[in-house]
């Protein structure tokens, strides 16, 4: 069974939205990152100063790498919810579309990020949703998630740090979850029709 190796990660039920949350992606999705629960995490990608220090989504080797106890985190499910709606959008030709865009209009760039962030908490809603996770309110965290380098090409720890404001993360995030259908997570230019038409 493809994904057997990840309970040997699950220390007991209470651990398992993580890798609940994973297997639903890799049950819609195809050719998204596995997993690797590294002890040396920093020595993963280029992750280190900048980086987040508990998950990181190199998208060189299309690996997610999580810190030693990641799962035990209570927001554990939600990290990787997040982490994999990128590695959706980087597998299926939304990251593409948003580097171009990026690229050409280098004065819009903060408001084309927001919109790739904004989309990547609606797919985490979705995720989260799918795999009967309960939701998760980021209106209760008490700093915004994922300002530091969680994603991107080796040296990970130069990859995109972008602000939105925990509301707007907690919006897109309600959005995803309460429609359980990712045709919901258009945002402004950022279209949702290739996540949909990448689907199984």
């Amino acid at each position: 069974m493809k994904f057997a190796w990840i309970m040997c990660l699950i220390a007991g039920p209470a651990m398992a939205g993580p890798f609940d949350v994973l297997n639903v992606a890799h049950a819609l999705f195809d050719d998204l990152p596995d997993v690797q629960d590294r002890t040396d995490f920093d020595a993963q990608c280029g992750i280190g100063v900048h980086s987040n220090p508990h998950i990181g989504y190199c998208t060189t080797q299309n690996l997610i790498f999580v810190s030693a106890g990641y799962a035990g985190r209570d927001i554990a499910a939600y990290e990787m919810a997040h982490v994999l709606g990128h590695a959706i959008q980087v597998r299926h030709g939304v990251a593409d579309v948003a580097l171009r865009e990026i690229s050409r209009r280098r004065d819009e760039e903060d408001a084309l990020r927001s919109m790739v962030t904004r989309q990547v908490e609606c797919i985490a809603g979705v995720l989260m949703a799918t795999a009967d996770e309960p939701r998760f309110d980021l209106r209760t965290l008490v700093q915004e998630p994922f300002t530091d380098a969680h994603w991107g090409r080796n040296p990970l720890n130069l990859g995109p740090r972008v602000s939105i404001g925990t509301e707007a993360r907690a919006q897109w995030f309600d959005i995803g979850y309460g429609a359980q259908d990712f045709a919901a997570c258009t945002v402004e230019e950022m279209s949702a029709d290739l996540i949909v038409e990448a689907l199984r």
